[in-house]
C-alpha cells in the first residue's frame, strides 16, 4: 500500500470519528427538551454576570449624580443615552447596582446552600451512625425546624442579633436544612444494610470513610436534586428579607433591595421595580425547571 493510499485512509478514519462524536452530541443534546436548554442558558447567563461583573457594570454602582437623578433610558422614551436603564433617586446607574444585585443575591443563596446541604447531610448521617438518643433529638430539632416557619424566625433572629453579611448567609443556611436530614438519614438506614456496607464494615473502614466514600456517592443523585429545588428558595428567601430591609445592607445592594426600593416609582419608572423582579423571576423558574427535569431523568422510576 502506497503512502498516499495510507495518508487518505488515515485522514477518512479521522474524519469519520469526528462525525461520529458530533452524531452522539448531537443525541444528547436532542434529548434536552428546548425549554431545558434556554434555562441553562440564563442560568448560564447569571453564573457569568454574577462572576465577572464587574467588567460588566459601566459604571461604579455607588457613584451618585444628584444632577440627574431618576433620569429615562432612551430605550424607554428618555433622552438619556449615556445610562442604558437610566438612574435611581439618588443618581446612581441602574444597570450596574442590577448587575451588582444579581452577584450579590446568587452568591448569598449559593454559599446559604451549600451550608444547608452539609449541615443537613451531616447530620442525617450522624443520626443514622449513632441511633438511639442522638437519632431521636436530630428528628425533634427537624420537627422543631418544620414547625416554626423560617420568616419568622429569621425576623426574630435579626431584630435581636442584627445583621451583616456573613451572619446572613449562616442564617439562610439554617433555612431548609431539616430535608436534607431527614433524607440522608433515611438513605443512609437503607444503605446500612446493603452488602457492600456491612462488607466495608466487616473490613474495619471507619465511620467517616464508610460514610464519606461509599455511602454519600450512592445517594448523591438524590441530594443534587435536592440542591437544585433548594437553590431557588435561598434565592426568594434573600430577596423577601431584602424587601423588607432585614436582609442586605446599604452600601451594598440585592435583587430584593432594588425591588422594593422600585416599587415607589412603579408610576413613573416603572422599570426600576419590573426589571429586578423579573429577573428573581426567571431565575428561580429556570431553576426549578431544570431540577424537576434532573430529576425525571435521573429517577428511573420516573424514566420508566
Amino acid at each position: 500500500m502506497s503512502d498516499n493510499v495510507k495518508n487518505e485512509k488515515v485522514k477518512f478514519e479521522v474524519l469519520s470519528g469526528v462525525v461520529g462524536q458530533e452524531t452522539k452530541l448531537q443525541k444528547v443534546f436532542r434529548k434536552v427538551p428546548p425549554m431545558i436548554m434556554l434555562c441553562m442558558a440564563w442560568l448560564l447567563f447569571m453564573f457569568i454576570v454574577a462572576v465577572f461583573w464587574e467588567q460588566f457594570a459601566p459604571f461604579d454602582y455607588e457613584t451618585q449624580d444628584l444632577a440627574n437623578r431618576l433620569s429615562v433610558p432612551k430605550i424607554f422614551g428618555g433622552t438619556d443615552t449615556v445610562h442604558i436603564l437610566g438612574t435611581d433617586s439618588l443618581g446612581r446607574d441602574f444597570l450596574s447596582r442590577l448587575i451588582r444585585s444579581i452577584r450579590t443575591s446568587l452568591l448569598v443563596a449559593f454559599c446559604g446552600t451549600i451550608i444547608t446541604a452539609v449541615l443537613g447531610t451531616a447530620l442525617g448521617f450522624v443520626a443514622a451512625h449513632f441511633r438511639g438518643w442522638v437519632d431521636e433529638a436530630i428528628m425533634m430539632m427537624v420537627d422543631f425546624q418544620y414547625s416554626l416557619p423560617f420568616m419568622i424566625l429569621a425576623l426574630l433572629v435579626i431584630a435581636f442579633f442584627g445583621n451583616n453579611l456573613v451572619f446572613f448567609v449562616f442564617l439562610l443556611g439554617i433555612e431548609g436544612w431539616n430535608k436534607y436530614a431527614r433524607m440522608s438519614r433515611g438513605m443512609a438506614l437503607s444503605a446500612q444494610n446493603n452488602g457492600y456496607a456491612v462488607a466495608i464494615r466487616q473490613l474495619g473502614a471507619s465511620p467517616v470513610r464508610l460514610y464519606t466514600k461509599h455511602i454519600l456517592p450512592n445517594v448523591s443523585n438524590i441530594l443534587i436534586v435536592e440542591l437544585t429545588l433548594n437553590f431557588p428558595a435561598k434565592i426568594l428567601a434573600e430577596t423577601s428579607l431584602s424587601f423588607l430591609g432585614l436582609g442586605i445592607q446599604p452600601p451594598d445592594t440585592s435583587l430584593g433591595s432594588l425591588l422594593s426600593f422600585g416599587r415607589a416609582y412603579m408610576m413613573t419608572n416603572w422599570w426600576l421595580a419590573v426589571i429586578p423582579g423579573l429577573t428573581i423571576f426567571l431565575t428561580t423558574l429556570s431553576m426549578c425547571l431544570l431540577g424537576d427535569w434532573v430529576r425525571d431523568t435521573i429517577d428511573p422510576t420516573i424514566r420508566k
